[in-house]
């Protein structure tokens, strides 16, 4: 896609439903809002990663040990600093072009 044409798409929309869409159904979704596949794709491949690591270690826990800590915080509390951080990013991205649209 041309470099223009992907910064008339990001400056058209809007900063806070592509934060709002990263941040609530996760999983990058405002970033098809933006049409940014790469970030789709590479956030898609990180939240994946961080459930089957998350996963991968529930393997190695012992059942019968009481003081164990469940792993399933770990993969919701990572899946929401995705979520998060791809959410401000969405917003700044936005930002930032029209910022750079206004001061030609």
């Amino acid at each position: 896609m041309d470099e223009s044409l992907q910064k008339k798409i990001l400056g058209n929309s809007a900063g806070w439903v592509a934060a709002l869409l990263n941040f609530f159904p996760g999983l990058g979704t405002g970033y098809i809002y933006q049409r940014r596949w790469k970030a789709y794709w590479a956030t898609t491949a990180i939240s994946a990663l961080w459930v089957f690591l998350g996963s991968y270690r529930d393997l190695s826990v012992d059942q019968s040990d009481p003081i164990q800590s469940s792993s399933d915080t770990s993969v919701f509390i990572g899946l929401f600093t995705i979520a998060a951080i791809t959410a401000f990013e969405a917003w700044y991205t936005v930002k930032n072009i029209n910022s750079q649209s206004k001061s030609l």
